[in-house]
């Protein structure tokens, strides 16, 4: 077994406030928000560096806290920096792991009366961080099982035939579209031909990143092969209710895609901490919570939801084999990442390649067919994804289909110079996939845009489409 260890500023590590200047809730407030730091630091750490390798990549932890582990939420922001970390992994394995072997998983200590918050590597499923409590002694060695995955070859880029786009691209990576924002990868299509593609220092097309809610789009394209093959009907019911004479049990798999499950969640947005950094499981936290409307009437964003349509179609996913599934659909350096039981959380927590999310978009421009003619997609879903039909945001000008976001509200179109049929899959730090069908685009930006800083896609997909006209 290999450790590589960072101590920085370790003489800190568990200092807080002074007991006399805290109420006993705030104490408690401090201590769960370090232990929800630390839970962020090993996941970001694991994923971050291990996916990559499996892809044939490199990044170090020095890279991963350059991107991923700065300007993150203000409560754990302070705190993840003088976190220390340590590196468990297994022993080489010829031909078939790095050099120094794989990533077994990540420990980060938060408090000396605990053990470390642990995030463990799972081969292609990426990594899932382990709950609160959990002693590192009791975790086994399974990379002899893991394989690494070659990057797939890249097509022919042909950036001079649209020098107007190549300036539109390049400022992306500038302030122009944001101040402060942190472009790490840009990539634009045009009839299924790159057309223009840059990166940041260390990423590249096969470089994985968090697509944070970019993932519920990928749901939705999930739900949507499901429905092809017959294996669900999007009226059908979610499963969220304790038994049949539950009213959770009502909410279909439709309502839940597109936001309208009617169901409490704690905070706006829903940004379930303790699912995502404090080990709980998706049945703890997305199946149970009450109902406060009907369902269909009301949008509210909410991860909980998407979480559910996928467990609506969980059995189906384990039949069918999701390495196949995702491989079917173009997209080869994906890591489809699960709670510690195995539940998947695509609600936000898959980390994808630029070249994934092109393939993804182009998916959508081909209306749900790959290749040899072979449909994956119903003949409608496209339509279907980027329908504002249903109940919708308030106080923005996009509108939401089921599982992706729409340029047009029911009442219409605000975005002078976009297409009504344009619709997009968006991420937290921004992430973006949008796709055009009338004029055959697809539009990747991927970012580590720090919070209080924002990406302007509208305004760079309105530049890109002026400089293809």
């Amino acid at each position: 077994m290999i450790r590589t260890i960072l101590a920085s500023a370790a003489a800190a590590l568990f200092t807080i406030a002074p007991a006399a200047a805290q109420t006993a809730q705030s104490r408690l407030d401090d201590r769960y928000d370090r232990a929800l730091a630390a839970g962020y630091k090993a996941l970001m750490l694991c994923s971050g560096i291990a996916n990559a390798e499996r892809n044939g990549k490199s990044r170090t932890p020095e890279h991963i806290e350059q991107w991923e582990l700065t300007g993150i939420y203000p409560a754990l922001d302070p705190i993840v920096r003088t976190l220390p970390h340590t590196i468990v992994r297994g022993q080489p394995i010829e031909f078939r792991s790095p050099k120094q072997g794989f990533v077994r998983h990540v420990e980060v200590s938060w408090a000396d009366d605990m053990p470390p918050r642990i995030a463990e590597y799972r081969g292609r499923q990426g990594c899932a961080v382990l709950p609160i409590g959990t002693n590192p002694a009791t975790l086994s060695d399974k990379t002899a099982s893991f394989r690494r995955q070659a990057p797939v070859v890249a097509p022919i880029i042909l950036s001079e035939q649209a020098p107007e786009l190549q300036a539109v691209g390049k400022a992306a990576f500038g302030d122009a579209y944001g101040e402060g924002s942190r472009t790490t990868a840009v990539l634009i299509s045009r009839d299924d031909t790159m057309l223009f593609e840059d990166f940041a220092e260390g990423f590249d097309r096969n470089t994985p990143q968090r697509t944070w809610s970019v993932a519920k789009s990928i749901a939705a394209t999930l739900v949507g092969v499901a429905v092809q093959e017959g294996a669900v009907d999007v009226s059908e019911s979610a499963g969220a209710g304790i038994n049949a004479t539950d009213p959770r049990s009502a909410i279909t798999i439709d309502q839940m895609l597109r936001m309208a499950s009617g169901r409490y969640s704690d905070t706006p947005g829903n940004r379930t901490d303790p699912l995502y950094w404090g080990g709980a499981s998706v049945d703890e936290r997305a199946r149970t919570w009450p109902l406060v409307h009907k369902p269909g009437t009301v949008y509210r964003y909410a991860n909980n939801d998407t979480l559910m349509a996928i467990e609506a179609i969980q059995p189906w996913l384990d039949e069918r084999g999701l390495t196949q599934l995702t491989e079917q659909l173009g997209m080869f350096d994906v890591a489809i990442e699960t709670d510690w039981q195995g539940n998947r959380m695509l609600s936000s927590q898959v980390w994808a390649s630029g070249d994934d999310l092109m393939s993804l978009g182009q998916l959508y421009l081909d209306n749900g067919v790959r290749w040899a003619g072979q449909r994956l997609l119903p003949e409608n879903w496209r339509d279907y994804v980027s329908d504002p039909s249903g109940p919708q945001p308030q106080g923005t000008q996009w509108g939401y289909g089921a599982g992706w976001w729409t340029f047009r509200r029911p009442e219409g179109n605000a975005f002078e110079g976009i297409p009504d049929d344009a619709f997009a899959a968006r991420g937290n730090r921004g992430q973006y996939v949008v796709v055009v069908p009338s004029r055959s685009v697809v539009i990747v930006r991927r970012g580590e845009d720090m919070v209080g800083t924002r990406f302007n896609i509208v305004a760079f997909t309105r530049d890109v489409l002026a400089a293809l006209d």
